[in-house]
């Protein structure tokens, strides 16, 4: 009940002070010198996105960083133990090896379908209906499609009733039923599945975008100089689209390495399917919170440097416009 009393004072309290904050500082700039507001008001409406920033944020990370150094207890300074053990632990090179299949097939084929199917629904007369409905599991959350996906997968043994529905199709043809989350020759390429299924169509809606953004001038251009619609899109589509196909590449690169919640829902890491993310959560569920800040640090690092490369392609195409 205090808990409850406190989250419903801070949501009535937060915007007050941010309420009497900008009425009364917009009172105490409006007197300043005119030049001066000019060069205050920026910082003065800024200051509450920065001061948040730094309260969860900044100071969250620099926290996780020092906590990495540190014992479980927090109370010793262990030096790069946590990560020594991180690095050493049996199940880092499986968790490893899980993030970067991952992050090869959940990226590639993630924005190659997003392409495909931007560029087959381009200009035909049921575009809006089939980007809707290939749109729909986007807004699903991750926990909801996985979910969905668990009764998809159940499996039960041969000879009983198969509750699952891919299973139950199997039967239907003759074939024996898969326990398509357990054997570790279908599990993994089943969680992908799960994610490539949840993201194409955000894939496909961005490229589509920049799609419609192509001179309809410089198509049919090409067309009468006599190039066929393959090499159009090999030619002309594709290299306009890379900017906005590296921006969506990154952001699943960034997506796939912070996978948690799918791998948690429908094998909670077992069989084979731990990722970083997942180790992380089972340091910290363990209560080894200098071993699972240690791998927020590593995952961070890894992140890090395609962020940069989103944003610096964010500014070069409000550049190009």
């Amino acid at each position: 009940m205090e808990q409850f009393i406190t989250a419903i004072a801070a949501v009535i309290f937060v915007p007050l002070v941010l309420l009497g904050y900008i009425i009364l500082g917009e009172r105490v700039v409006e007197r300043l010198p005119e030049r001066l507001q000019i060069w205050i008001r920026p910082y003065f409406w800024a200051l509450p996105a920065i001061g948040f920033a730094t309260i969860f944020m900044v100071y969250p990370l620099l926290r996780t960083v020092v906590l990495s150094f540190r014992n479980n207890a927090d109370t010793t300074w262990v030096g790069l133990n946590n990560y020594v053990y991180f690095f050493t632990f049996p199940d880092t090179l499986t968790s490893l090896r899980n993030s970067l299949l991952w992050l090869i097939f959940y990226t590639s084929i993630s924005v190659a379908l997003g392409l495909v199917i931007a560029i087959l629904l381009d200009r035909v007369r049921y575009e809006s209906l089939a980007k809707i409905a290939i749109f729909l599991p986007v807004p699903i959350s991750a926990v909801a499609a996985s979910i969905i996906w668990k009764f998809m997968f159940d499996y039960q043994p041969p000879g009983t009733t198969q509750t699952g529905t891919l299973n139950a199709l199997l039967g239907l043809a003759g074939q024996q039923p898969v326990a398509w989350l357990v054997n570790s020759t279908t599990n993994n390429a089943a969680l992908i599945f799960v994610g490539i299924w949840s993201i194409t169509g955000f894939c496909m809606v961005i490229i589509s975008a920049s799609l419609k953004a192509i001179s309809t001038e410089v198509l049919e251009a090409a067309r009468m100089d006599g190039a066929n619609e393959f090499r159009i899109v090999q030619l002309i589509v594709t290299p306009l689209l890379w900017p906005t196909i590296t921006v969506v590449g990154t952001t699943m690169i960034i997506n796939a390495l912070k996978t948690f919640d799918i791998v948690y829902v429908l094998t909670a890491g077992a069989y084979d399917t731990d990722v970083i993310a997942t180790q992380m959560f089972n340091q910290l569920a363990n209560a080894h919170y200098g071993r699972a800040a240690a791998v927020g640090v590593v995952l961070f690092v890894a992140i890090v440097p395609l962020l940069v490369v989103n944003i610096r392609r964010f500014q070069q195409q409000e550049e190009q416009r």
